[in-house]
């Protein structure tokens, strides 16, 4: 079985013709037009994109097949997967986020820090999240700066921590 890469995630429905919000994953929305059919994550079912409109921050897609407003709703939360190989080849210092899932995460000195456990973007910028062995996750900013190198022949990403993480006590066990 091909390995998938997650491009897109529907919402909610839009209007009563069937179309739907779409949220897209690629750096040119409309590329989801391109990979042809769209699969969900079991491949049970496939989708093709039938029209696609620009809208705020996400697309408003209709599917071929899909007419009423009861069948988009019923789409709602299904994300959708292309075979890696229809992706384009990514450039130096680029990188798919499925790549960097389960990277070994360590610092500079080469320390073990943990695991690279997603890639999240709330709408200021990448974060990494990394899974220490033990206690919370981390979220760092996912900037050269706090990521100088990715290597992806060698299984591991270098993480520089910020000199401050939020949460945390510099001082610590000392009396005020």
């Amino acid at each position: 079985m091909p390995e998938l890469v997650c491009v897109a995630r529907i919402g909610a429905a839009h209007g009563v013709r069937g179309a739907v919000k779409l949220w897209t994953f690629t750096e040119d929305p409309f590329a989801i037009r391109r990979y042809g059919l769209l699969s969900s994550k079991d491949g049970k079912r496939q989708f093709e994109v039938a029209q696609a409109r620009e809208a705020k921050d996400h697309l408003v897609a209709t599917f071929k097949g899909v007419t009423t407003r009861d069948e988009a709703e019923r789409l709602n939360g299904i994300e959708l997967y292309v075979a890696r190989e229809k992706l384009p080849a990514t450039d130096a210092d680029e990188y798919y986020h499925t790549d960097l899932i389960g990277l070994a995460a360590v610092t500079p000195d080469g320390d073990a820090l943990g695991r690279v456990l997603a890639i999240h973007n709330f709408g200021a910028g990448d974060l990494i999240e990394i899974a220490p062995p033990k206690g919370p996750t981390l979220l760092l900013p996912f900037t050269n700066a706090v990521v100088p190198e990715v290597d992806l022949a060698g299984g591991r990403v270098v993480i520089a921590l910020p000199q401050e993480i939020e949460g945390e006590d510099k001082d610590e066990g000392r009396d005020a």
